[in-house]
């Protein structure tokens, strides 16, 4: 896992370099506001609910429950206060130091984003089911569609918050442990 973060961690941080300062999109960005931009405005918003802040909080609250039934304290705890920190790491440290605008908003990288990603990514950690994690990942995708066609954020915005937001959890995460085989004889 810590592998994992550090390169989820290294690409958000090289990802935002070349837009650094400014309010220009790349050609990524868009391309992806291209084909996007056939969807209707009520098809969009549809896409941007699970970014909405009560949406993430239930998700939230929903992997703390989890952990708390399980007996996982220290998770249940992780799972409060990770995503928490993912979220004032890019408004506090992330936004002004990379300051790309749109709108007259800071959006690298996207705080929408952030919130959501970091939250499903604990969930898929409490979980530990594939089921979450293809469930997260097409949450996440269609996030990025509604996102990137209401205007809010550019692609490149959306897939560093992404890699952010997995680094964060990732390298707070423990590492799993398996129970040890009870004894037979």
């Amino acid at each position: 896992m810590r592998t994992t973060a550090a390169v989820c961690g290294l690409l958000a941080l090289l990802l935002g370099l070349p837009f650094a300062g400014g309010t220009t999109p790349g050609a990524v960005d868009r391309a992806a506001d291209a084909a996007v931009a056939p969807l209707g405005p009520g098809v969009l918003r549809a896409l941007v609910f699970p970014t909405e802040p009560y949406v993430v909080l239930a998700l939230g609250l929903l992997a703390v429950v989890l952990c708390l039934r399980a007996g996982r304290r220290l998770e249940a705890a992780l799972a409060l206060a990770v995503p928490v920190l993912a979220i004032l790491l890019t408004s506090w440290v992330l936004k002004p130091l990379y300051d790309r605008w749109k709108n007259d908003t800071l959006v690298y990288p996207s705080g929408h984003t952030v919130s959501l990603v970091a939250v499903l990514t604990v969930l898929v950690l409490v979980t530990r089911r594939v089921f979450v994690g293809v469930l997260a990942a097409v949450t996440v995708l269609a996030a990025a569609a509604g996102l990137v066609g209401m205007g809010y954020h550019y692609l490149t915005d959306v897939v560093g918050g992404t890699l952010f937001a997995v680094a964060v959890v990732l390298v707070s995460w423990p590492a799993p442990h398996r129970e040890p085989a009870p004894s037979t004889g």
